[in-house]
């Protein structure tokens, strides 16, 4: 599984309590243009419409060497899931304060899939949490390190 798109924020940003993998519906060049890695993933959300999941704000460049043909780059995309796995997603989603987001854009099989997951908003305590812990595991990593050269 070879990353295309990673959505840096959403895991800054939300506390991830479920992933689900998911198809999407791409039209023409879209497909050309992330193989290439012309894309965004940043600000994009998930939403469940009508029993079928939507992503929404997701840029795809348009592809360079495209026609007339070429795509919109945030046109809304249809994302590919089992029915079960659509009711799931919208009772976790329908809690207040959790969110859909895309985590990833990866091919799998010669196709594009996207990993969703449902998170819940972090505050900002939260985020310099998550620093801290990572900056103290870092030195902690740095000073093993070091002792173990050190024999």
């Amino acid at each position: 599984m070879a990353d295309i798109l990673n959505n840096s924020k959403a895991r800054r940003d939300y506390h991830i309590l479920d992933t689900f993998e998911a198809g999407i519906v791409l039209h023409g060049t879209e497909v050309k243009a992330l193989r290439a890695g012309r894309g965004q993933l940043s600000d994009s959300f998930a939403r469940v419409e009508n029993e079928e999941v939507w992503l929404y704000n997701t840029h795809i460049d348009e592809y360079t060497f495209g026609n007339i043909q070429n795509h919109q780059p945030k046109a809304p995309r249809k994302l590919l899931l089992h029915k079960s796995e659509i009711r799931k997603l919208f009772d976790l989603a329908s809690v207040k304060g959790n969110a859909i987001v895309p985590l990833s854009f990866y091919w799998k099989n010669g196709k594009v899939k996207v990993s969703l997951g449902v998170g819940k908003g972090k505050v900002e305590f939260d985020k310099r949490e998550d620093i801290k812990k990572r900056d103290s595991d870092r030195e902690i990593k740095r000073a093993t390190m070091h002792h173990a050269k050190g024999k």
